[in-house]
């Protein structure tokens, strides 16, 4: 045993020996020997990857929802397909950023999912309790239907039970509507300005030396005031004027057809009207504008009645229609001829050279429309037809200028 343990002994040391002979012989074996043992360990971790099942298309994700954080290894190829598979059951109302249809392509990728609660939205004393996961106040109070000013304002603020509101509330502060008269511009804007000074400040509004405004810029804001801004060569004064007194007619069945009758005496108005007023550096005024009116004392209206019952003989109607004039407009040619000749063919009137039905003026006029114009009442009532068209574009034109004038 010991001859064979110095027999080994010996051949290990030649071994040695002749290696590191070759070794200083040739000394680039070395850097070749660990070069190979490098490939040999790469090679290693690579098939041993070969045993993970992650598959090559599938991605990781972080999903946060109800402020738990959860890694998923997925396949899907979009939010919406992976959380289809998850089963989460989402409302509508509830909120994922990004929206569904954004795609997942790479790892690390993140999935917010916010849950709706219950709002209680506050607008002018109305309350009004929606279902929401939006962090924006304004958009909520939008999606529980209000129309917002983008100078209304919406802010969170926490509920109590002295208010009967249990978890969050959005309370909406809504602008003043205010008349602004800019240099003579009309505008309507909204404000959460206190006053006409902090008016000015919020629209951006300085005034250039010489301008003024009225009110003055301490004067509270108030619903639907008027602000005027003004240069320094115009000026504002109130005119009180008169309103003239408006007429209604009503048709009344029981009077015969051009009858008035007034029902009710009508009476002026008055009214005072704010004129701006541009003037030069002497103060000679150059325009006026009316940019506002308020009613003192408003007018009466006048109420006539006037009549529609009609009264048209049958001998009458015949004519007119031969004179091929409308049924419509028969009332109309009964009213004006009755009272210009009392539907007498050789009427002469006032003044001389007036003439027949309708008392053509001179009644030669008439032979336009037939050689027996002078006799045949057909033939005037054809004359007649044509001269209320041309000058009063019909018969009903004609019989509303008879009515105020007395003639036509």
């Amino acid at each position: 045993m010991r001859l064979l343990r110095k027999k080994l002994a010996k051949q290990y040391q030649t071994v040695s020996d002749t290696s590191r002979q070759q070794i200083e012989r040739r000394p680039y074996i070395v850097p070749l020997l660990g070069l190979v043992l490098g490939f040999i360990i790469v090679a290693g971790i690579l098939a041993g990857h070969k045993g993970i099942t992650k598959p090559s298309d599938a991605h990781v994700v972080f999903l946060t929802d109800k402020g738990d954080r959860t890694v998923l290894d997925t396949k899907a190829a979009t939010v919406g397909e992976l959380l289809d598979k998850l089963n989460l059951n989402l409302l509508a109302e509830d909120v994922i950023e990004p929206s569904r249809e954004t795609p997942i392509p790479e790892d690390n990728f993140r999935i917010n999912i916010y849950r709706a609660r219950p709002v209680t939205v506050i607008d002018s004393g109305n309350k009004m309790v929606t279902l929401t996961a939006q962090k924006s106040a304004r958009v909520v109070a939008q999606k529980a239907g209000l129309s917002l000013q983008p100078e209304d304002v919406a802010n969170f603020t926490p509920g109590s039970l002295a208010e009967n509101i249990i978890g969050e509330k959005v309370v909406v502060s809504r602008a003043t509507e205010v008349r602004l008269n800019l240099y003579g511009a009309a505008l309507t804007t909204y404000t959460q300005a206190k006053n006409v000074g902090d008016l000015l400040k919020e629209k951006k509004i300085d005034l250039a030396e010489g301008e003024t405004v009225q009110p003055s810029q301490a004067t509270a804001i108030t619903p639907n005031m008027e602000v005027f801004v003004l240069r320094k060569d115009a000026k504002l004064v109130n005119v009180e004027e008169t309103i003239p007194v408006p007429e209604e007619i009503v048709n009344d069945g029981t009077l015969s057809f051009g009858t008035t009758v007034v029902r009710q005496s009508g009476a002026p108005g008055k009214k005072t009207v704010t004129y701006l007023i541009q003037a030069d550096s002497a103060g000679n005024e150059l325009a006026r504008t009316a940019i506002h009116e308020t009613v003192t004392t408003a007018a009466v209206p006048q109420i006539t009645a006037r009549g529609s019952a009609v009264a048209v003989t049958g001998d009458r109607t015949s004519l007119m229609a031969a004179a091929s004039i409308a049924s419509s407009d028969y009332n109309y040619v009964n009213y004006i001829v009755s009272r210009e000749s009392s539907w007498r063919t050789n009427a002469a009137g006032s003044p001389p050279g007036a003439y027949g039905l309708c008392q053509a003026y001179p009644g030669s006029k008439m032979s336009t429309a037939g050689a027996d114009w002078q006799t045949n009442p057909v033939t005037q009532l054809r004359w007649c037809s044509g001269y209320a068209q041309s000058r009063y574009g019909g018969w009903a034109g004609a019989y509303n200028f008879w009515s105020s004038n007395h003639y036509w």
